[in-house]
């Protein structure tokens, strides 16, 4: 694809035309003025009668003209603009080759000059990198231990920055995660995670936001094992997920990221709760059984010493059989406890907590006179949490209650938490209907009722009205933990650096600021290419592959590719399977797009998408909006219009031309991933160039690529 023709070759020639002209005109004007009355008016008959070979004289005088303005453009400007760029690429993006020689002697000579310095610059960087290599043997050693004991680990390992952003993750992370997108309810195999990417679009915002908070209120007390955890749901799967942090003595708020061991409990719980249910059948089975024989003994009509033997044996089995039960009860309902990790908590924290969340979700005024700061709590603080607040907001909006009280003190062997208010009176109906019913907070309905996280910690809940007072309340009785233990032992993060690793994302925040103004340097990004049945998306032709890979902190990640095959459902024309090499029997059975497009959807989150020719991919993409749902409204950037900014010189901006003037290697050309990979290559080696011209944000570039001329074209 050709940019749009240099003028300033046709506005050189048409300007020293003009002055051509201008001179030949003077000439003729001096000569008039210098010549007789009568010489003149035969010089003009004899001119007159030759006007046309007049005209063809002039004619043919500017066109030479034009022919020497372009031929001295070529041979002397082009070049030198050419060679200037070429130079501006080797010196900002460290391509290693030498430049083609053009033009005359002297543009000969400095092309020989800047390709010594080529060489020289080759051999300078050689030696850096023996140096460099021979200094960091040691270390690669280290890190390869490191890595193959943390890619051995079981465990399921995450480690984020401050902002929620990836930074590391272990095999067993990745296993887990494409096992929650396969599940029921998942995005059919998508990654779910990768690095760069918000753990919070997998993970519940606000169950993790919980964690972070008590782990904040912990380091700011100075206790030593500042962690924390919480069950969340991800699709179908529940996941048990403990957090630890990673601490920073720099920082303000005392951490710089955080760790993250998940556990995926579904078949757990789901053993759990088929355990349970056998225990309750036997439970009820046994309590008929037991009735049946309490009858039975009451209604025998025994005779003498036989009937009291015979009543003392039943009564003796039924007593053991009932004992029985009762253990069998006990444990189903431990089982069912067990199932939601309980953690230590100081009771102050809850309550400061819980007064938050109900201020928040209802603006009531919450009073917190009554705590008892010796009281530590034994509590899944989430639930917990979300009951509390549920119950305000009730309270708030069927009975006008603006004002509630908190109070914690320690009973015998539980503690007692009330949530108490002045006024309004609450019938024993209404307290159980609250109680059943799915717990309702800020227009949300939850999965779980207040009764599920009572049941949770083993505890009870009551209503209570003192009328004296005028004060009622709802009485939780929750379990006690002892105080924790102070150790002035540092805590020490153990773990080693998995094959998935960058921590350079540790230095960068790009949620606190606009992403427009933020720094290339900094985005994460995902680099895609589509294959299909044509080039008119507009008049039927289909998607047939869609390939991507992620650029995080200017390295491609080769390992977090997207690669998909997809059933146009539509003939593929026998004159394009040359091009990509996709044949019919290849998509037949491949899912459709319908399918493709949410997984790619879901790969491509958080990132801004980059494409070679964007608006040829992006207008198949956005047809499909309407039957499938699926919006990208993510940024876009384009290598096609972005080399057009650095190189406005050049005669080609082909994707295979770009490359070979930054020295990309090109593989698997015209397959998606093949041309993502390319294309993200050649993404790495403007960024240095766009750099130089002062473009360094999103915004900036966004903006040069729109002011290009090849931004004009539309599909």
């Amino acid at each position: 694809m050709k940019p749009r023709p240099d003028r300033r070759p046709l506005l050189v020639s048409v300007a020293l035309s003009a002055l051509v002209l201008a001179w030949l005109a003077l000439v003729v004007a001096l000569l008039d003025y210098s010549l007789d009355e009568s010489v003149r008016q035969a010089w003009l008959e004899a001119w007159a009668s030759r006007g046309p070979l007049l005209a063809l004289l002039v004619v043919g005088l500017l066109i030479a003209v034009s022919a020497l303005v372009n031929w001295v453009w070529r041979r002397t400007v082009a070049p030198v603009r050419r060679l200037a760029e070429w130079t501006q690429a080797l010196a900002d993006t460290g391509v290693d080759r030498e430049l083609q020689v053009e033009g005359g002697p002297d543009l000969h000579a400095l092309t020989e000059a800047i390709n010594h310095l080529v060489v020289q610059r080759r051999q300078v960087l050689q030696d850096m990198d023996a140096r460099v290599a021979e200094a960091t043997t040691g270390v690669a050693q280290e890190k390869a231990r490191l890595a193959a004991l943390m890619s051995e680990l079981s465990h399921s390992v995450v480690v984020c920055n401050r902002d929620g952003r990836v930074l590391l993750y272990n095999p067993s992370a990745r296993e887990l995660f494409r096992g929650l997108s396969l599940a029921p309810g998942g995005l059919g195999g998508a990654e779910l995670i990768g690095l760069g990417r918000s753990v919070y679009g997998v993970l519940d915002r606000q169950s993790l936001a919980h964690a972070l908070d008590l782990i904040r209120q912990r380091l700011a007390r100075g206790q030593a094992q500042a962690k924390a955890q919480f069950v969340t749901a991800v699709g179908s799967q529940m996941l048990r997920v403990q957090v630890a942090p990673v601490r920073d003595t720099t920082s303000a708020e005392g951490l710089s990221g955080f760790v993250l061991m998940l556990e995926n409990v579904t078949q757990q719980v789901e053993r759990e709760a088929a355990r349970e249910h056998a225990w309750q059948s036997l439970v009820e089975t046994s309590r008929a059984t037991l009735a049946q024989m309490q009858a039975l003994v009451d209604s025998t009509d025994w005779q003498g010493t036989q009937r009291d033997a015979a009543r003392a044996r039943l009564q003796e089995a039924q007593a053991m059989l009932n004992h029985r039960v009762r253990m069998g009860e006990h444990e189903a309902g431990w089982g069912l406890h067990q199932r939601w990790p309980l953690e230590d908590m100081w009771g102050r924290d809850l309550l400061a907590a819980a007064a938050r969340r109900i201020e928040d979700a209802t603006g009531m005024r919450v009073d917190l006179a009554a705590v008892d700061d010796a009281v530590w709590l034994h509590v899944e603080s989430y639930g917990l949490l979300q009951a509390l607040a549920s119950l305000a907001e009730r309270l708030g909006d069927e009975f006008g209650v603006r004002q509630v009280a908190l109070r914690l003190q320690p009973g015998e062997g539980r503690a007692i938490l009330d949530l108490e208010w002045v006024g309004a009176a609450i019938s024993t109906e209404t307290v159980m209907g609250w109680e059943l019913d799915p717990i309702r907070l800020g227009g949300q309905t939850l999965g779980t009722s207040v009764r599920d996280v009572v049941a949770r910690h083993g505890g009870s809940l009551g209503f209570e009205r003192n009328r004296v007072t005028q004060t009622a309340c709802f009485r939780w009785h929750l379990p006690l933990a002892a105080a924790p233990v102070q150790s002035s032992t540092p805590m020490v993060l153990a773990g080693s650096r998995p094959e998935f690793y960058d921590f350079d994302l540790f230095q960068s925040t790009p949620l606190s600021r606009s992403l427009d103004d933020h720094p290339l340097s900094e985005l994460v990004f995902t680099v895609f290419d589509t294959e299909t049945t044509g080039l008119n998306p507009s008049q039927g032709d289909e998607i047939i592959q869609i390939g991507a890979t992620r650029i995080v902190n200017g390295k491609v990640l080769r390992n977090e590719s997207f690669e998909q095959l997809v059933d146009p459902q539509r003939p593929i024309p026998a004159s394009t399977v040359p091009i990509h090499g996709i044949e019919p029997h290849m998509v037949h059975g491949q899912p459709t797009i319908d399918v493709v497009l949410p997984a790619f959807h879901a790969f491509a989150r958080d990132t801004v998408l980059v494409a070679h020719n964007a608006a040829f991919d992006m207008r198949f993409l956005q047809l499909k909006e309407d039957s499938t749902g699926v919006v990208f409204e993510q940024p876009v950037l384009d290598t096609l219009l972005l080399s057009a900014v650095v190189h406005p010189a050049q005669e080609s901006h082909r994707l295979e031309a770009i490359a070979e003037r930054m020295g990309v290697t090109v593989v698997g050309r015209h397959t998606a991933l093949g041309d993502a990979i390319v294309t993200a290559e050649v993404f790495l080696r403007l960024l240095p160039l766009l750099a130089a011209q002062g473009i360094t944000t999103l915004g900036q570039a966004r903006a040069a690529a729109e002011r290009s001329y090849l931004s004009r074209l539309r599909y």
